[in-house]
């Protein structure tokens, strides 16, 4: 691959041996080189990426790593809101899928996507979802967001079929927008842990 996936892209590799520092039982006996992996937010010595395992129960997740060049596709979360992609799905009688299709319909002035178990049944066909699922999206924000817009995206995430929640992406790390939104602040997630911010696109203020 020519660009390094970032946080929440799926990405599918060469063979399960690519998938490394794994040591739970359950990844052997559910993975296989067909499935992706999601990418997580860590640093690694070795310049490896950090992926995470999903099982088929919701406490199966596991942590490990894959070099680079084992990455043969990827998909972005970004990727998986084309409304084609909604339309087309197996799943959109779903109340998350049915959230995200009514949410493709507005012109956002931001890029946004579809993570977590939505985005993973999307980008597998595989069913993970159930009638209480959430929708987790991802906005993509290099530079800080009008509050005015934010507030309406906030307004539509109300009236949808299920709760949805929303980490922005910035160039350090990734917050909660509900948080940002009630407090002003928030937990920034980097690739060297946690920090609480006012100023998550300008960590040298805070």
């Amino acid at each position: 691959m020519s660009s390094t996936p970032r946080p929440h892209d799926l990405v599918w590799l060469t063979h399960t041996s690519a998938l490394e520092d794994i040591a739970e039982p359950w990844v052997t006996q559910q993975w296989r080189a067909t499935l992706p992996v999601v990418v997580r937010r860590d640093v690694d010595n070795l310049a490896r990426i950090p992926v995470g395992v999903r099982g088929m129960k919701r406490e199966q997740r596991s942590a490990g790593w894959v070099q680079k060049h084992n990455i043969v596709r990827s998909i972005t979360p970004e990727m998986l809101v084309d409304h084609k992609v909604l339309l087309c799905s197996p799943f959109i009688s779903q109340p998350p899928l049915r959230a995200a299709i009514v949410l493709s319909l507005y012109r956002w002035p931001w890029s946004w996507g579809v993570t977590g178990s939505t985005g993973y049944a999307l980008a597998t066909g595989i069913s993970v979802l159930h009638a209480a699922s959430d929708l987790d999206l991802l906005i993509r924000a290099p530079q800080p967001l009008d509050h005015e817009a934010l507030q309406e995206w906030q307004a539509c995430l109300a009236q949808l079929p299920c709760r949805a929640d929303t980490q922005v992406e910035t160039p350090y790390g990734a917050f909660a927008l509900n948080e940002w939104m009630r407090d002003g602040r928030a937990l920034l997630k980097t690739s060297r842990g946690v920090c609480l911010t006012k100023t998550p696109w300008n960590m040298e203020e805070s």
